[in-house]
């Protein structure tokens, strides 16, 4: 089952929607650091545990690329949206991210388009 480990930046709302759903699912707010976490460490515990980083941070994109971590990514690029749309807008889609994510590495959530990377 895909486990998920959601940033600072997004709604802890989005963990208990995903939990709620029975996947395994962290919040930064919930590491040792909080959501001062630092993203090297957010990088080491996806790769060691096997954790989705769910992120609006494009620094986790160039890491992917350049290092190899995180284990996968989960780009949230839709601009400015109310934490209210974010949610509606990842539950529509969960089950297509988790199908993606079950083959791909990186992949983006916008308002209109899903982009599986690689």
């Amino acid at each position: 089952m895909t486990r998920f480990l959601v940033d600072a930046h997004l709604p802890f709302r989005l963990v208990r929607l995903l939990r709620e759903r029975g996947y395994d699912a962290l919040h930064t707010s919930e590491l040792p650091r909080g959501n001062a976490t630092p993203d090297r460490e957010i990088n080491a515990l996806s790769l060691r545990e096997g954790r989705v980083v769910v992120t609006k941070d494009g620094d986790f994109a160039r890491s992917l690329v350049l290092e190899g971590a995180p284990y996968k990514l989960l780009l949230i690029s839709t601009g400015n949206i109310s934490n209210r749309e974010l949610e509606a807008l990842f539950l529509r889609e969960l089950d297509r991210l988790v199908g993606l994510l079950a083959a791909y590495r990186y992949v983006e959530l916008g308002r209109e388009v899903i982009i599986a990377h690689f």
